[in-house]
């Protein structure tokens, strides 16, 4: 199955990676450039950035001390506040010809030392990125509206906001102004300025590009409520 990566995303993860690449040296960097692999990309590209739009508080193949005082590396740590977050990418092909029987029991006892070191575990498979990648997005929506989303919704919506807002939900793509009109029959001018009133209240982000919006979907935080 051929999957689309956005210029949006290709530019702001080529930054991402150049960050972290130009702020490591010794191990640490040699991990990032062997293990920062087609499958973290795919993660990021298919999953990470449809969800949340940016990398901010996302640090890729992140060095954890284990209970033998060795190292280890996780995928991604999403550290933010006092939480953190570790996000593991499994390819079960890889995992099905390389571990042996030891191998496997030290990744579990690597997961027990995460949790009990006070870290949120997330495991996703290559075959879900891959291929049901929706799904992985509402896990890490479901994540980012548990642990960091409002109690509840701050801002006042009329019935035609929450028309709107209702409409992003459950369209399978990014809602546009001409879209807008037709599902409820007003004006285009009209459309694109409700939209812009939800931008403004932090309820739509750009779907791609920041100086000409063309289409909207739902912020990270604002998927996970019921209008």
């Amino acid at each position: 199955m051929q999957l689309t990566v956005s210029k949006e995303f290709t530019t702001n993860y080529e930054q991402y990676l150049q960050y972290h690449l130009t702020h490591r040296s010794g191990e640490r960097l040699r991990r990032l450039l062997e293990g920062h692999a087609h499958a973290e990309k795919q993660f990021l590209s298919q999953v990470w950035w449809p969800s949340i739009g940016n990398f901010r508080h996302l640090h890729p193949e992140y060095e954890v001390k284990d209970f033998q005082d060795g190292t280890r590396f996780i995928d991604f740590a999403y550290i933010r506040g006092s939480y953190r977050i570790a996000i593991e990418i499994d390819g079960f092909a890889a995992h099905a010809r390389d571990i042996d029987r030891a191998r496997f029991s030290d990744h579990l006892m690597r997961q027990n030392q995460l949790i009990l070191d006070d870290w949120k575990v997330l495991r996703f498979s290559y075959d879900d990125l891959s291929q049901r990648s929706r799904r992985c997005q509402q896990i890490i929506l479901h994540v980012m509206g548990h642990w960091f989303g409002e109690a509840k919704l701050t801002v006042q919506l009329n019935y035609r906001e929450k028309d709107i807002i209702h409409l992003a939900k459950i369209s399978p793509e990014p809602i546009t102004s001409r879209l807008v009109s037709e599902h409820l029959g007003i004006r285009m001018d009209s459309a694109r300025e409700w939209l812009h009133r939800l931008y403004a209240k932090g309820i739509l982000r750009p779907a791609r590009g920041k100086t000409r919006v063309h289409s909207y979907v739902l912020t990270a935080t604002n998927q996970m409520y019921e209008f």
